[in-house]
């Protein structure tokens, strides 16, 4: 019965911070999506997403490298990435790829932070 009583209280608790978040967030996020659809046109926010990604990737990887020694496909993995990143926010090789070519290479990191985290998780770097 313990357990019940503090699966309620925490479902009440997450469905109290819903609708906060539901009632705070989504009054500034409606007033915020001129900036965003103007962003989402700017060319310089994928540059900065690419500049901001690439020192993450490498630093993330590079502490756990140091402790022992991660596979040549992360590597690769987190190198495809973001490549693909680039080419898409240079708009290479084509512009109408740009969107393929970033939702690619973001996927890929985040499959290769998630391959990371779950090796350091488990004991294995």
């Amino acid at each position: 019965m313990k357990n019940a009583a503090t699966w309620a209280d925490a479902s009440a608790i997450a469905l109290s911070g819903l609708c906060l978040l539901h009632c705070l967030a989504l009054p500034l996020l409606a007033s915020l999506l001129p900036l965003l659809g103007a962003w989402s046109e700017a060319e310089w926010v994928h540059g900065l997403f690419v500049a901001l990604a690439l020192p993450v990737t490498c630093y993330a990887l590079w502490r756990t490298h140091r402790r022992q020694a991660l596979p040549g496909s992360m590597w690769l993995l987190a190198g495809g990435g973001l490549s693909l990143l680039a080419a898409g926010a240079l708009g290479w090789p084509l512009a109408k790829a740009e969107t393929g070519l970033t939702v690619a290479g973001s996927l890929m990191l985040a499959g290769t932070h998630l391959w990371n985290a779950l090796r350091r998780r488990h004991g294995h770097g």
